[in-house]
């Protein structure tokens, strides 16, 4: 059984341009330590490889810190470590790969054919390709090691599954399982896959470490998969960095929307990225400035979005002769005949209802 720390997407160097100068740079130190925290987590739970599945960098030229820093990091991890360049920081005589001194325990993939490396203390071979332009040919086409029962077949690769004529390293599920790899170690996709399985093939791709934006929200980590012959476990390691997150609140019955909003929150946010839309039909428009003033200090970064619309009584405009009118007149003499707060209920939604499709909106107005 091999164990491996099983990592992608980490775009280092990122540029953060919401966040603003100063926390732009505080985002790209702290996406520097997580390759630290990697190797910790390599360290800790006795991997006996690691993979990097590509898209280290979010573009060719990384910052000189970041560049020193995998010089230090992954020549120190200790145990053998593969990199698959992807389309963000894919492999060219000029790229960061050629450059970097990583020392011999680091095998850079440099061809878009498909490598091997052969590994006989672990009795295993890895696999592997690169990116050597921002786009690249279907890598596994017609490919199909040839099985030695007593050795583990890893392969590391930055591409997209199940997407038939993407520019990025397009893979089908069929050709995965007629590889003849135990796992594949994937990289592009940003959130995480869970283990999967194309006839006796393993793969998966962890997502990025961490999130970037508000399209990659929530928990963010690594893979430390245990893989053997005739089997392979996986587990997720949350890595325990900044999240972004996406909150919708509803304001409706809100007598403090500031207290409404962090209630909705729930947990303590000082160290994450909120986007919270405000919904509902509150009384009184929320002064979003306001709110921001007020809001913005138990966050790392906070977003508000106004997607409110005031109160209004369902029953205005029923003595009105009209359309409107008359519908709701209608309704509103059904509505003193119930006698059930159940059908009341149901009489007063048909009136929403009905008043979204007279105006042509796409929900009711609340009552």
């Amino acid at each position: 059984m091999i164990k491996i720390l099983h990592a992608a997407d980490l775009h280092l160097d990122s540029p953060f341009q919401a966040l603003g100068r100063e926390k732009a740079a505080l985002r790209r130190s702290e996406q520097r330590a997580l390759l630290g925290r990697i190797a910790e987590l390599a360290r800790e739970h006795e991997a006996d490889i690691a993979v990097f599945a590509g898209d280290l960098f979010d573009a060719d030229s990384p910052y000189s810190e970041t560049a020193r820093l995998l010089e230090q990091v992954l020549p120190g991890m200790g145990i053998p470590v593969f990199l698959a360049p992807g389309n963000h920081d894919w492999y060219g005589p000029r790229s960061p790969w050629a450059r970097l001194d990583l020392g011999k325990n680091v095998h850079v993939f440099s061809r878009e054919a498909i490598d091997c490396v052969a590994l006989p203390q672990l009795h295993a071979r890895i696999w592997g390709s690169a990116f050597t332009a921002r786009h690249r040919s279907p890598p596994l086409t017609d490919f199909e090691a040839v099985k030695d029962a007593d050795t583990v077949d890893i392969m590391v690769l930055h591409g997209e599954v199940g997407v038939p004529g993407s520019p990025y390293g397009a893979v089908s599920e069929a050709e995965l399982a007629r590889s003849g790899m135990d796992y594949v170690a994937l990289g592009h996709n940003h959130a995480f896959s869970g283990l999967r399985r194309a006839g006796d093939t393993y793969y998966a791709w962890p997502g990025c470490p961490e999130g970037r934006g508000f399209d990659e929200t929530g928990e963010k980590g690594v893979i430390l998969a245990e893989v053997e012959p005739d089997g392979c476990r996986a587990s997720f390691l949350p890595l325990g960095g900044r999240r972004y997150e996406v909150l919708s609140v509803d304001l409706t019955d809100s007598a403090d929307h500031g207290r409404t909003v962090m209630e909705a929150v729930g947990r303590d946010a000082g160290r994450d990225i909120y986007r919270v839309i405000l919904t509902g039909e509150p009384d009184t428009a929320p002064d979003l400035a306001g709110l921001q003033s007020a809001l913005e200090g138990s966050f790392f970064a906070l977003q508000l979005r106004d997607g409110t619309r005031l109160r209004r009584d369902v029953w205005e405009g029923r003595e009105v002769l009209s359309l409107r009118g008359l519908f709701l007149a209608g309704l509103w003499e059904r509505y003193n005949a119930a006698q059930t707060d159940e059908e009341r209920a149901q009489i007063e939604l048909a009136a929403r209802y009905g008043l979204a499709a007279l105006e042509g909106s796409e929900e009711p107005p609340l009552a």
